[in-house]
């Protein structure tokens, strides 16, 4: 039987970043299977604007602007300086693109978002709220960093999950978890009003 990866084809601006990452031995960057749904996500959206919280080193940028269509704006923040300035650097020929230094909070000034990936900071978990109303309606929001609870450590058993608590059963949104690896998953979620 064959095996089908289908990150076989990482893009070449997503490999720069990942150089990137290890040259600053940053090792919190997007998953390549959460990179490729961003790219997926990303190339539906042919008009409208895209948001990132949590820049790092630009992996999961680079995913979604090497599905981003030239009418689509994406628009980036990173609360470490040092890390914000190269990344702009590496984006710079890209015109549609916008790299921010600054708190998440700042990016909400540009919203609302057709597509948002909540990937660094707390914002997921502090303040959920402020993440939907910066969504259009129909607008979606990308959550990953989720352990699947079969693999929760002994610690975390019998607890309640404020993420999932609150994004799986918000009425102004519908979502779901997926898997994109056995060990991992993100939340999708949908404003619908």
């Amino acid at each position: 039987m064959m095996s089908y990866s289908a990150i076989a084809s990482i893009p070449p601006l997503v490999q720069q970043a990942q150089v990137l990452a290890a040259q600053l031995e940053f090792s919190q960057s997007s998953l390549p299977e959460v990179g490729r749904l961003l790219q997926v996500l990303t190339n539906h959206i042919t008009q409208g604007q895209i948001a990132e919280i949590g820049t790092g080193c630009g992996v999961g940028a680079a995913w979604i602007v090497s599905g981003l269509h030239p009418d689509t704006t994406f628009i980036t923040i990173e609360s470490d300086g040092d890390r914000a300035t190269l990344v702009q650097q590496l984006f710079a020929h890209k015109s549609n693109v916008r790299i921010l230094q600054g708190d998440w909070h700042d990016l909400l000034d540009y919203a609302p978002f057709d597509l948002l990936f909540a990937d660094g900071g707390n914002a997921k978990v502090v303040e959920p709220q402020i993440l939907i109303n910066a969504l259009k309606v129909g607008g979606l929001i990308i959550l990953d960093d989720l352990t699947p609870e079969e693999y929760w450590p002994p610690e975390w058993q019998g607890r309640t999950d404020p993420v999932r608590e609150f994004w799986l059963k918000d009425p102004h949104i519908i979502a779901t978890e997926i898997r994109v690896t056995a060990r991992h998953a993100v939340i999708l979620a949908t404003r619908i009003y």
